[in-house]
């Protein structure tokens, strides 16, 4: 009975935050129109300027995934035939010890990860992406097994070049839309 009236109270509080919240600007983002003019995007694997084997595919995946999550744009395989081609290159992945044990063992690594990359219409002209917006770091633990330590690292590279997709969409679509 306790229980049933914590759940009653905890459904009553979500709506009314929930009704609170429609008011305050915030909204749905709808993609379902795409860009503006633009309706396909083809995504060129980027050139690997680093010493990480494979960063460039996971990259190119990462992105191509983000374009597809969205919905907003077709992907499609032939630059020919896109109305907004995306390529460059992963130009950094850097890992260094960011926090120490007391006999000088980290603990604690940070990695960044940036990416140079341009978008183009089919009619040549550049849609700018900032700078900012295609760099970013994380932290990841180092453990005493070198194959958990990688594999921690791989997973931030994981998530990295995720969050950077998002980005890179996300100024897409604000940029084409003014």
């Amino acid at each position: 009975m306790v229980y049933l009236a914590a759940v009653r109270r905890f459904a009553a509080i979500s709506l009314l935050l929930l009704a609170a919240g429609s008011g305050c600007g915030y909204s749905l983002v709808g993609y379902s129109a795409g860009f503006d003019g633009i309706r396909t995007v083809a995504i060129e694997t980027p050139e690997n300027d680093t010493f990480v084997p494979g960063v460039e595919y996971l990259v190119a995946d990462a992105l191509r995934r983000e374009f597809l999550r969205r919905g907003a744009v077709r992907v499609v395989d032939d630059p020919a035939a896109a109305d907004l081609v995306l390529s460059g290159a992963v130009s950094r992945v850097r890992s260094s010890g960011r926090s120490f044990s007391s006999v000088v063992f980290s603990l604690e690594y940070e990695l960044l990860l940036e990416l140079e990359l341009e978008a183009r219409l089919a009619d040549g002209q550049e849609i700018a992406i900032g700078r900012r917006s295609l760099r970013e770091s994380e932290y990841y633990l180092a453990s005493a097994d070198v194959e958990a330590t990688r594999k921690n690292r791989d997973e931030a590279l994981r998530r990295l070049a995720a969050v950077l997709a998002e980005r890179v969409h996300e100024t897409l679509f604000e940029t084409s839309s003014q």
